[in-house]
């Protein structure tokens, strides 16, 4: 999500805060390249003047062009500006899902992702939320439309509206109204019907349907993919239907991030969520903050940690860090630490999270760092004996043939692997002597007293960036990346016992 934009304003703002100084001129000259990076990524022409003038008139005076630090004070007024941006006058309210059953009308062209968004939203507001969840399907078009839902229920475990055949969407509507009141649900989701393009049969069809249901929320489903469509699309359908909050579907391959850009101050709705991926629980909230220190090369360690305790229970870090404490690590350990990276969102993934690590991720990928890696990894691991596995130290030539060959892979990768472990094992040691690993641990669960990075200031990141760059003192590169750098990739203090190098 918005990689190309990152990169491009990267490359401008790099060349601005290495300068000393900067004349008014300079800072002109990056803005204009600001303004073409915003209009090759989709934003829309009047966002992308307003966005660049805003700057401008911050970004000229004495106070910045004089200052210590004049490039980091433009990078400060570019961010807040694209928060403004993409929050608009204010933060988003949340959804208004507090008076059972609390109706969410799901709209938006065919296949923009409707129905798969649908149950994201239920799975997401079951779990997260503790919601008893009602879906039910208005679409009597689209052939097994009703059957899709049904069955990502069941995969999700949210019931869905049995189906009645021959029914009309606003009949559908009064069953599921009845149905949600009557088995005392919390929310009850419609998925109404989609057309390839807005017209009049569609509109007059999603209007009856929101007449007879009273939704408290209104969400559009659009295909992030379309660009500056998706945002004429909002625009067309706030004006005929009403919508509260938009769904960008499909975030994950849109490496311009126009429609995002654009979508607030053209139409004045929030972006509620984004969907990221087809997996029923790739799709995540859209906080503009955040996503500003994305596109600025931040990095989201906020989304970092909160992966981090979705995907890590406490018992398990318990065991770890007692384990790590005596200063035992075993190919059991390294295994875990691997899944646990796959599970947060890949070496990709991760290091996009990390401040600074962005630009190093496409040099990663390109030097064979990647998911891939990762799991010949444990391809490896899994090929060998319990015994080898909690001894490393007994694999002999003859074991490291056998174990690679059972793998599919040369003996030279196990060698690597083996050597990563032994550095990690070593490192491991050194942090439970010295009771870092302890400290990490609670911070990661939430014991500890991690600052809040989205609370801080564009330079504050950097700064804090700079540190866990610097932080080769104890902190354990990531698992893989022992090629890369001195020292590795290596984490902040608080994410540490996560991922270990190997």
């Amino acid at each position: 999500m918005f990689e190309n934009l990152s990169e491009r304003l990267g490359g401008v703002f790099d060349r601005l805060t290495k300068q000393g100084a900067l004349s008014e001129a300079d800072v002109e000259t990056a803005l204009r390249e600001v303004r073409v990076a915003l209009l090759e990524a989709d934003v829309s022409l009047p966002v992308a003047r307003d966005f660049v003038n805003a700057v401008k008139k911050k970004a000229t005076g004495q106070a910045v062009t004089k200052s210590v630090t004049p490039g980091q004070q433009v990078v400060k007024i570019v961010h807040d500006e694209l928060v403004h941006v993409l929050s608009g006058d204010g933060p988003a309210d949340a959804l208004k899902i507090d008076n059972p059953p609390a109706t969410i009308l799901m709209v938006g062209l065919q296949g923009s992702g409707k129905t798969t968004t649908t149950a994201k939203l239920a799975k997401r507001l079951k779990e997260k939320n503790g919601k008893r969840v009602l879906m039910a399907s208005l679409d009597t078009n689209r052939p097994a439309a009703m059957e899709q839902l049904a069955i990502l229920g069941t995969q999700i475990g949210v019931d869905t509206l049995p189906i009645v055949k021959g029914e009309k969407a606003p009949q559908i509507a009064k069953r599921a109204k009845t149905q949600a009141a009557m088995g005392g649900y919390d929310v009850l989701f419609l998925d109404t019907a989609g057309r390839l393009h807005i017209d009049e049969v569609l509109m007059d069809e999603v209007q009856a349907v929101r007449d007879i249901a009273s939704p408290r929320e209104t969400l559009l489903v659009v295909d992030g993919l379309t660009g500056q469509d998706a945002v004429n699309v909002a625009t067309e359908f706030d004006g005929k239907v009403g919508i509260s909050g938009v769904v960008l579907t499909r975030m994950d391959g849109d490496g311009r991030g126009g429609a995002a850009l654009s979508m607030r101050a053209v139409t004045g709705k929030p972006i509620r969520f984004v969907g990221l991926g087809e997996k029923m629980d790739a799709i995540e909230t859209f906080e503009p903050e955040r996503v500003a220190g994305r596109i600025l090369g931040m990095g989201d360690i906020v989304a970092l940690v909160e992966k981090a305790r979705e995907t890590f229970e406490a018992e398990q870090a318990e065991r770890m860090m007692k384990r790590f404490q005596k200063g035992l690590f075993n190919m059991n350990d390294l295994k875990a630490q691997l899944e646990q990276m796959l599970k947060m969102g890949g070496m990709q993934g991760l290091m996009g999270m990390l401040p600074g690590m962005g630009k190093m991720a496409k040099q990663a990928e390109e030097a064979g760092f990647d998911d891939r890696m990762l799991r010949r990894q444990i391809a490896l691991i899994n090929s060998m004996t319990k015994k080898e596995r909690a001894n490393p130290d007994l694999l002999a030539a003859s074991r490291k043939k056998r174990i690679a060959a059972g793998a599919g892979l040369d003996v030279a990768e196990l060698n690597r692997l083996l050597k990563q472990h032994k550095q990690m094992a070593e490192m491991m040691k050194k942090m439970g002597k010295g009771g870092m690993m302890k400290q990490a641990i609670k911070q990661m669960m939430g014991k500890g007293g991690m600052p809040d990075p989205s609370k801080m200031s564009p330079a504050e990141l950097e700064e804090a960036a700079k540190a866990m760059r610097g932080a080769g003192a104890g902190l354990p590169p990531m698992p893989g990346m022992g090629g890369m750098g001195r020292g590795g990739l290596t984490l902040p203090a608080g994410l540490s016992g996560l991922m270990k190098k190997k």
